[in-house]
């Protein structure tokens, strides 16, 4: 599949509290959505608490769509009292490269 909309976004966990959103994001109802061709969790060597996520779409209309699901917007209410600050996100479309796993 294409990827035509992506985007990679910081996230900050409140203080020893990192582990927990990346169990959240891991678990993501994004994962087996078809029209969601990259979702990569990573987090900060030296910071625990900053979680980095890369997301690749089939196109925005499909992103948009599954973040208008119940499962999504559930999944957006459990990890916003993890957080300290808002996420910053920086648009992107991933191309290509090596899995992680």
């Amino acid at each position: 599949m294409t990827v035509s909309h992506g985007f990679h976004a910081t996230l900050t966990a409140q203080p020893g509290r990192g582990d927990e959103l990346v169990g959240l994001l891991l678990d993501s109802p994004s994962l087996p959505v078809e029209d969601c061709v990259v979702f990569l969790i990573g987090r900060s060597a030296g910071n625990p608490d900053i979680v980095h996520v890369t997301e690749g779409w089939t196109s925005e209309e499909a992103h948009g769509r599954f973040f208008a699901t119940g499962a999504a917007r559930a999944l957006t209410e459990k990890i916003q009292p993890l957080l300290a600050d808002e996420p910053r996100y920086v648009d992107e479309v991933p191309v290509g490269g090596k899995p992680a796993f």
